[in-house]
């Protein structure tokens, strides 16, 4: 059973790249990326389809296998993405860029293993959740108004930062909804909020920036902007649950922040490498 969770979590993994990079590749070529735009495109459909498979087939990895297994298989996505946007944009992936996403992929493992599990059925009060909606927004539109300001790599990060936030506290609503007592079902309207915003943010990043004033398009940074999506979604979820549910924080915080510090400077080089080209 262990042998079929890892397989069907990597598969899973395939279903989640392949969603992103379709997903990317649209976002790209519109001169609007908004989300009822998107809409429109049977191939952004198509890898939102591909996500949500992937998602499906995650959920189904961790029923058939313990967590310290599917995990893993579940980062592996981003060793996948790259190679797919990059096809799709007729370049192929430099092993800097493969070297920067394995970087991203061992300090991500690496906190994921950390963090104790925990057997205590999750509740949110209604002040707690609210307080919660509140700053992860305000996190997410700082990230938001500082991209603004920003260019390139940088923008695309920022913008990635804020959908990780909104999209770690939807998980953290999530996580209450399905795993708590059934007092806190009205959490299923505000569901939608984090969730969507999330979705537009990281449409943004996917996306080419902005023309120039000389009118020229620039190139987007895909591999910054899902390593970063990656990183921020688990890291808020986990902040939130310490936090607010009372769930354990990684073992070993040392070990953590070595982590932490290998994850990023695996963002840093994507953020360095050649971005995909318009």
């Amino acid at each position: 059973m262990t042998a079929l969770a890892a397989g069907v979590a990597l598969l899973g993994s395939l279903f989640f790249a392949l969603g992103a990079a379709l997903q990317q590749h649209e976002a790209a070529r519109s001169s609007t990326p908004r989300l009822r735009v998107l809409l429109r495109r049977p191939a952004w459909l198509a890898g939102a389809a591909a996500s949500a498979a992937g998602a499906t087939l995650h959920v189904v990895a961790l029923s058939l296998g313990p967590l310290s297994v599917v995990q893993p298989m579940g980062v592996a996505s981003l060793l996948f993405a790259l190679p797919i946007a990059s096809a799709m944009h007729g370049r192929s992936t430099g092993p800097g860029e493969l070297a920067a996403a394995c970087l991203v992929s061992v300090g991500l493992i690496g906190l994921v293993l950390l963090v104790p599990p925990s057997s205590q059925t999750p509740q949110l009060t209604n002040a707690a959740a609210v307080a919660m909606l509140v700053a992860t927004g305000l996190a997410a539109l700082a990230c938001f108004g500082l991209a603004q300001y920003s260019a390139g790599a940088v923008r695309s990060a920022l913008l990635a930062l804020a959908a990780g936030v909104l999209y770690g506290a939807t998980a953290t609503f999530t996580h209450v909804v399905v795993g708590g007592t059934g007092d806190n079902l009205w959490l299923l309207a505000a569901l939608p909020l984090p969730a969507v915003a999330a979705l537009m943010l990281i449409q943004r990043a996917y996306a080419h920036p902005p023309r120039s004033a000389g009118g020229q398009r620039g190139s987007g940074h895909f591999g910054v902007a899902f390593a970063t999506l990656q990183v921020a979604d688990p890291l808020t979820a986990v902040t939130c649950g310490a936090s607010l549910l009372g769930e354990p924080l990684p073992d070993h915080a040392a070990i953590a922040v070595v982590f932490a510090l290998v994850a990023g400077a695996g963002i840093a080089v994507l953020a360095r490498t050649t971005p995909l080209p318009t």
